[in-house]
């Protein structure tokens, strides 16, 4: 918890880093002389007003130390605020603008944990991104990609490394040990083959150094798919297979791509989405399944078991050993 609020921190504005670190030094020494002299600085307030006046060296005069110790104290809040201070502030402002810098570049390596890492930089990418700083995903997402020179995301909740994914050293920096998922996207400026080619070295590499990472690949052609799921892709996207079935549909039944996306589109108050399969669903016919989610605003599509979907089974059919349901449902408020 430490690493990420540090490395949050470390995104701030340079003025707001060093604002903060003046002030928790100015309310320590205030606190402190408070209770060295409760007499002469009654409240806790009265301590910090005489350590910013006297941090700032204005010197009003009207709060000062009067005991050996709490003038002891005052000598060393001025020289923390005038000598100590100021060069502190000149090292950390050199320090955080270079490590501000390699977060931008890229440079820097992520350690915190259960983050989507998705790898290639193209439309596909920065949609899906999109998506889930829209969806307000508080889980952290580490962007891979060679040909970037800055983060396009410096100030939310995406962290950059720039290099070649299927490098062990680059999956490294992005922690993928402890990633909940990784999505390798086509790499748009290499033929099909050769995309498909890298996108399964880049798998190869992920399934590698974290063989349980959930990996979801995109493969341009056909022929390759194969070779994907053997080299470990828990889920494969077929660009353009899917590309071209939407385009037929819509050519037979007009609209159908439009109502695809809606249906796809997780910001939507109704979508397409998977729930698991509850104990006390086990044994009910699809039949009696159905009205029973209608009740909660669901409309069963399919069933998945481990070996395949079914879309629209048959009224009796029976739910056994099926893994989750197919369904449209309501976006929750």
């Amino acid at each position: 918890m430490f690493h990420l609020f540090y490395d949050r921190f470390l995104r701030w504005p340079m003025i707001v880093r060093i604002l903060m670190f003046a002030l928790t030094l100015i309310f320590a020494f205030g606190l402190t002389i408070h209770f060295v002299e409760p007499k002469t600085f009654p409240t806790i307030f009265d301590g910090v007003w005489w350590a910013v006046i006297t941090t700032a060296t204005v010197g009003y005069g009207d709060l000062y130390p009067v005991t050996f110790a709490g003038r002891l104290i005052g000598i060393i809040l001025i020289l923390s605020g005038a000598g100590v201070l100021s060069a502190y502030f000149v090292a950390l402002a050199g320090v955080t603008a270079t490590r501000q810098n390699a977060f931008l570049e890229g440079k820097a390596a992520f350690t915190g944990e259960k983050q989507m890492v998705i790898i290639g930089w193209n439309e596909r990418a920065r949609k899906v991104i999109q998506q889930l700083l829209e969806l307000k995903q508080r889980q952290p997402i580490v962007l891979v990609d060679e040909t970037l020179e800055a983060n396009p995301y410096p100030y939310d909740n995406v962290y950059f490394i720039k290099g070649k994914p299927y490098q062990d050293e680059i999956l490294k920096k992005t922690n993928i040990e402890a990633a909940e998922a990784v999505l390798i996207t086509s790499d748009q400026h290499k033929t099909e083959t050769e995309a498909d080619m890298g996108a399964i070295l880049t798998l190869i590499a992920v399934k590698g150094l974290s063989p349980d990472a959930y990996c979801i690949v995109e493969i341009q052609t056909a022929d390759q798919v194969v070779n994907a799921k053997r080299a470990g892709a828990d889920e494969v996207i077929q660009a353009n297979t899917q590309a071209s079935f939407v385009m037929l549909n819509s050519l037979i039944s007009n609209g159908m791509s439009d109502t695809l996306l809606s249906l796809l589109n997780q910001q939507q108050k109704n979508h397409l989405d998977f729930i698991p399969v509850k104990p006390k669903w086990r044994n009910m016919t699809v039949k009696d399944l159905s009205r029973k989610l209608q009740k909660e605003r669901k409309i069963l599509i399919g069933v998945q078991s481990e070996d395949e979907t079914i879309i629209n089974p048959p009224l009796n059919y029976t739910i056994t050993n099926e893994k989750q349901l197919f369904v449209v449902l309501e976006k929750e408020k």
